[in-house]
């Protein structure tokens, strides 16, 4: 079962804008996790491959444009009493249910540590919200059941910066492969439901407004794209292609796409651009 928690944060001292980065951030849900798993939060950090979960950047308020982008980089720190969000996606159901006593058990007074700032987390939303369209939940199977079978335009938004790997190099550039590629690989280790690589094969880009953006830290710098992409579905496909095509679209706000989404890039969700007519 796929989770998309929303942690509502506030600092009670400035935040150093060196301590927002995606290894930081990782550091801080690991810490999380080993406060009621010890050997899980070792298992994660060790893990090599596909792992379990994506994070966010930290957010200072809710983004309303149409593009949906997301603030992954800070030159200032956050100053202490921010409210501030963060997105914890979970694709394992052993994983969600593993931390069940943390989410249940969440003390809002206990302080949490970004560098030297103290965190609270004040609450945690795991439901769909009106103000917060990151935070939701469902089964695999209902993923798959609410997918529809006749949709052939599909409209994601890059939210944040979006690279994936071939061969030894990034590739900030998405393509068919690339994105619906990465959805399926995810959705075939954890939803029990497989499909078949060919599914892929009527899928073709129609439309897209994307720049590149760099993220940068001590270590590396990271070059993504953003922005706006759509896809369809051309051709004969019977309409169970075309569900299971619709079920890893809907699969993407959980998961996300490409390289480092545990530390808060590849943040990918659908979204509808269609104009109602009167």
């Amino acid at each position: 079962m796929p989770h998309s928690l929303v942690l509502n944060l506030l600092p009670q001292s400035p935040i150093p804008s060196g301590y927002l980065t995606g290894k930081h951030l990782h550091a801080l849900f690991l810490t999380l996790v080993s406060s009621v798993d010890k050997q899980l939060g070792d298992r994660l950090h060790e893990q090599k491959t596909e792992k379990a979960f994506a994070l966010s950047p930290l957010q200072v308020r809710n983004n309303s444009d149409r593009d949906h982008l997301l603030q992954w980089e800070y030159r200032q720190s956050i100053a202490a009493h921010t409210p501030c969000w963060w997105r914890v996606s979970l694709l394992d159901d052993a994983l969600f249910a593993d931390l069940t006593s943390l989410w249940l058990n969440i003390n809002p007074k206990h302080p949490w540590h970004l560098g030297s700032a103290d965190l609270q987390i004040t609450s945690i939303l795991g439901t769909p919200q009106s103000t917060q369209p990151w935070a939701n939940f469902s089964t695999y199977a209902q993923v798959y059941e609410e997918a529809s079978d006749s949709e052939r335009q599909i409209d994601f938004s890059f939210c944040t910066p979006t690279a994936f790997r071939q061969s030894n190099f990034d590739c900030a550039l998405p393509s068919r492969d690339s994105v619906f590629g990465s959805l399926l690989r995810r959705w075939n280790q954890y939803s029990g439901i497989p499909f078949e690589e060919s599914l892929l094969e009527p899928i073709f880009p129609s439309f897209f407004n994307i720049r590149t953006e760099f993220v940068a830290d001590s270590r590396s710098k990271f070059i993504g794209c953003v922005g706006v992409m759509s896809f369809r579905i051309l051709g004969d496909v019977d309409a169970i292609a075309i569900k299971q095509i619709n079920a890893l679209a809907d699969f993407a706000m959980y998961s996300g796409v490409g390289r480092k989404t545990p530390m808060g890039m590849g943040m990918i969700r659908r979204h509808s651009t269609k104009v109602s007519r009167h």
